[in-house]
C-alpha cells in the first residue's frame, strides 16, 4: 500500500468512528432581578434597579413628614432618605427588625432607601415565562406590570422605580 493509500484510509476510519457533533440548543434567555417580601407577598424587582441592599442603618428621624418616612441615613457619606414600602403602600410588615432590609434606588444622583421585610436573593425566570398580572392587591397593583410563576407561585415584578417617581412617594409632608 502506498502512503497516499495509507492517509486515505486513516482518514476514511477517522471519519467512520468520529462522534457527532452536538446538537444545537437554543439558549434560554432569563430576567433576573432581585427578590424580596413585603407584608407577607414575594416580589422582584429589576437588577438595574437595585443600586445595593443594606441591612437597617442608623437613622434620624424627620419631623413633619409622613408615618411610613423611617428618616435619614449616612451611608457612606451620602445622605439617603428610607422609606417603608410596607407602610407607604399601607400594608402590615410581618417581619422583625433583624430580617428585614433595605434596597437602596438610585435615580440620577439621589439615593432612596426602601425598607422591606426581607431579601430573598437573586432571582431568575425564563423571559419567556412572563405573564400579565391579575387578582393583585391594589395597593401594589399600579407598580406591577408583569409577573412570573415558579411552582405555582406568582412573583409580581415591582417597578420600583415608578414608585419613587410617583406623586404619592413624592408628596412625604404631613
Amino acid at each position: 500500500m502506498t502512503p497516499f493509500a495509507q492517509l486515505l484510509d486513516i482518514a476514511e476510519r477517522s471519519r467512520r468512528n468520529a462522534s457527532d457533533l452536538p446538537q444545537q440548543v437554543e439558549a434560554v434567555r432569563y430576567w433576573r432581578g432581585v427578590g424580596f417580601m413585603v407584608a407577607g407577598q414575594s416580589f422582584a424587582a429589576d437588577m438595574e434597579d437595585v443600586a445595593e441592599i443594606l441591612q437597617p442603618p442608623r437613622m434620624t428621624r424627620v419631623p413633619g413628614v409622613r408615618s411610613w418616612v423611617l428618616g435619614v441615613a449616612n451611608v457612606r457619606g451620602r445622605l439617603v432618605p428610607v422609606m417603608d414600602l410596607a407602610g407607604l403602600l399601607q400594608l402590615p410588615s410581618k417581619a422583625n427588625w433583624r430580617n428585614r432590609r433595605v434596597l437602596v434606588v438610585e435615580e440620577g444622583d439621589h439615593l432612596t432607601g426602601l425598607m422591606v421585610d426581607a431579601v430573598l436573593g437573586l432571582q431568575q425566570f425564563p423571559e419567556d415565562d412572563v405573564q400579565s398580572p391579575d387578582n393583585l392587591d391594589s395597593a401594589y397593583a399600579g407598580y406591577v406590570e408583569q409577573c412570573y410563576l415558579r411552582q405555582g407561585k406568582t412573583w409580581p415584578v415591582f417597578q420600583l422605580r415608578q414608585l419613587i417617581q410617583s406623586p404619592e412617594f413624592l408628596q412625604i409632608a404631613v
